[in-house]
C-alpha cells in the first residue's frame, strides 16, 4: 500500500492520507488527549494540587451565585439551603432566575427569602431559555464575579474560595472564566456509573490537554462556572439563539483573545440523565451546540488562522469530529450492506474476512479508548474513581455511538440556527425526589468529604 501511495499522483495521495486520518481519528485522538493530560499534570502548573489561600472576609471579592430555574420545585430548596449553610465564603449572595416556571419554584424561593436576606429572585414571565435568563440576571448581579450554578448542582464548600485563586493575581487579568471539575452525584444506576467514567474523560483528560496545549477550552461547564462580568459584557452576553450557552460563550471569549481556565481541584456535584431518552436529548443538544459554534467561526479560522492560532487545535478537532461522524455512519451502512451481499451470495471467505477486519479495528479503538479513560481516572481525584473503569467498555461501545448519530442528525438544525432560526428555550429534565430535603442536603454535604477520603486512600497505596 505504501508503494502504491508513493507512485500515485498528488490528488490520489491526498485522498488516501485524508482517508487514513478519518479512519484513525478516534485512535489518534485518544492518545493525543492522554498525552496532553499527562503533560498538563507533570509539566504544567501544579493545578491539580489542592492548595489554596484562605481569604479573610474583608479580602473576599463579592460573588453573585446565579441559579437559572425552570420548574425545579423538587431540587431548588435543598440547593439554596446548601449554598447558604455550607459554603465557606462570606461576601456573596444568591440570585434565582425563575424562567417562566409553572410549578412551585417561585413560591419555594419566596419562602426561603424570609430565612436568607441575601437571597434574591427575578421572575421572568415566559420561558425563553437559560441564556436569556442569564443575560437578564447579569445586569442585576451586584458583583464583578458571577458563579453559574444549576438548580440540581452543589459545589464543594470551599469552591468560592478556590475559584477566586484564579482571579485575584496580576497574571489573571485576562482570565474570562474558570470552570470546575464535575462529579456525578447519582451513581446508583448503571447509566450513572457509566457517565462517571465519561465525565472524567471529558473533563479530566480533554480539558487538561487543551489547557496544556494553548489554554484553549472547547466548552465551559454550564452547571458550574465562575465568570468575570466585564468579559460577559464585552462579548454581548450569552447567545440566546444557541442550543448550548456554555459552548458558545467559551468560543466567543476565546475568539476575542480572553483566557479560559480549568480548575480540576474544584469539585461540584450534579445529577446526570438516568434514562436513555433523556441522555439522547442531552447529547443532541450538545451536538447541536458544538456544530453551531463551528459554523459560526469557520470563516474566521479559514481566513485568519494565525490570528486564532491558539484556538486552531480546538477548531481542527471539531472539524475532524464532524467529518468523522458522517464518515462513520456512511461506512457503517456500506459495511452492513456488504455483509448482507456476501452472505446472500454465499461468499463465506470474504464475509469472514470483513468481520475479522472490523474486529481488529474495534480492538484498536477499544485499546486507545481504554488508555484515555484509564489516564482520566488516575488523574481525576487522585485515582479515587478507578473502580469505575470496569464500566469503560460500556461507555466506549454505547456512548461513542451516540456522538456521531447526534452530530449528523443535528447538522441541518445547526445550519438553520446559524442562519437566525435558532431558539434557546429549554425544558428541565424530569426530577425524582428520592430523599427528603434534609436527607438530600446532608448527603450532598458529605459527598466532597467522602471523595477526599477516597483520594487519600488511593494516594497512600
Amino acid at each position: 500500500m505504501i508503494d502504491h501511495v508513493l507512485e500515485a499522483g498528488p490528488w490520489e495521495t491526498t485522498g488516501v492520507i485524508a482517508l487514513l486520518i478519518l479512519i484513525l481519528y478516534p485512535v489518534l485522538g485518544s492518545f493525543y488527549w492522554s498525552f496532553g493530560a499527562l503533560a498538563y499534570r507533570f509539566l504544567g502548573p501544579a493545578a491539580d494540587d489542592d492548595t489554596w489561600e484562605q481569604l479573610a472576609p474583608e479580602e473576599q471579592p463579592r460573588v453573585t451565585i446565579m441559579i437559572p430555574a425552570h420548574n425545579e420545585e423538587l431540587m431548588i430548596e435543598s440547593t439554596i439551603v446548601y449554598l447558604f449553610e455550607q459554603i465557606n465564603y462570606t461576601n456573596y449572595d444568591v440570585l434565582v432566575l425563575d424562567d417562566g416556571s409553572t410549578d412551585r419554584t417561585a413560591e419555594i424561593v419566596r419562602t426561603l427569602q424570609v430565612r436568607y436576606p441575601q437571597l434574591r429572585m427575578i421572575s421572568i414571565r415566559h420561558n425563553k431559555g437559560k441564556a436569556h435568563a442569564f443575560n437578564i440576571g447579569m445586569h442585576f448581579a451586584n458583583s464583578e464575579y458571577i458563579l453559574s450554578n444549576d438548580a440540581d448542582t452543589v459545589p464543594e464548600p470551599d469552591a468560592l474560595m478556590k475559584y477566586m485563586q484564579y482571579f485575584i493575581h496580576d497574571r489573571d487579568l485576562n482570565t474570562a472564566a474558570v470552570t470546575a471539575n464535575m462529579d456525578v452525584q447519582n451513581r446508583t444506576k448503571l447509566i450513572g456509573k457509566s457517565q462517571t467514567v465519561e465525565f472524567s474523560s471529558i473533563v479530566g483528560v480533554i480539558k487538561r490537554s487543551q489547557a496544556a496545549v494553548n489554554d484553549a477550552m472547547y466548552a465551559y461547564s454550564g452547571a458550574n462556572t465562575m465568570y468575570r462580568k466585564s468579559f460577559l459584557v464585552d462579548v454581548g452576553g450569552f447567545r440566546q439563539d444557541r442550543a448550548t450557552e456554555d459552548i458558545s460563550i467559551s468560543w466567543d471569549h476565546q475568539m476575542r483573545g480572553a483566557v479560559p481556565r480549568f480548575a480540576p481541584n474544584i469539585i461540584f456535584h450534579m445529577n446526570v440523565p438516568e434514562t436513555i431518552r433523556d441522555l439522547y436529548r442531552q447529547r443532541r443538544r450538545w451536538a447541536l451546540g458544538g456544530t453551531e459554534v463551528w459554523l459560526t467561526n469557520i470563516k474566521e479560522f479559514v481566513f485568519h488562522p494565525w490570528r486564532h492560532r491558539y484556538q486552531l487545535s480546538m477548531f481542527i478537532d471539531t472539524t475532524l469530529s464532524i467529518l468523522w461522524s458522517f464518515f462513520f455512519l456512511i461506512t457503517s451502512v456500506v459495511f452492513f450492506l456488504t455483509l448482507i451481499l456476501f452472505a446472500s451470495t454465499g461468499n463465506t471467505e470474504r464475509l469472514l474476512h470483513a468481520i475479522e477486519m472490523s474486529f481488529i479495528f474495534v480492538t484498536f479503538e477499544m485499546f486507545a479508548g481504554s488508555v484515555q479513560l484509564l489516564t482520566a481516572l488516575i488523574l481525576d481525584s487522585r485515582g479515587a474513581k478507578l473502580k469505575y473503569w470496569f464500566f469503560a467498555p460500556l461507555y466506549m461501545l454505547f456512548f461513542w455511538m451516540i456522538n456521531p448519530i447526534t452530530i449528523v442528525t443535528t447538522f441541518l438544525p445547526a445550519v438553520e440556527s446559524v442562519l437566525g432560526l435558532g431558539s434557546g428555550v429549554w425544558r428541565s429534565p424530569k426530577r425524582v425526589q428520592l430523599l427528603t430535603d434534609g436527607d438530600e442536603m446532608r448527603q450532598r454535604c458529605t459527598l466532597n468529604t467522602d471523595l477526599r477520603a477516597e483520594s487519600d486512600v488511593w494516594s497512600n497505596r
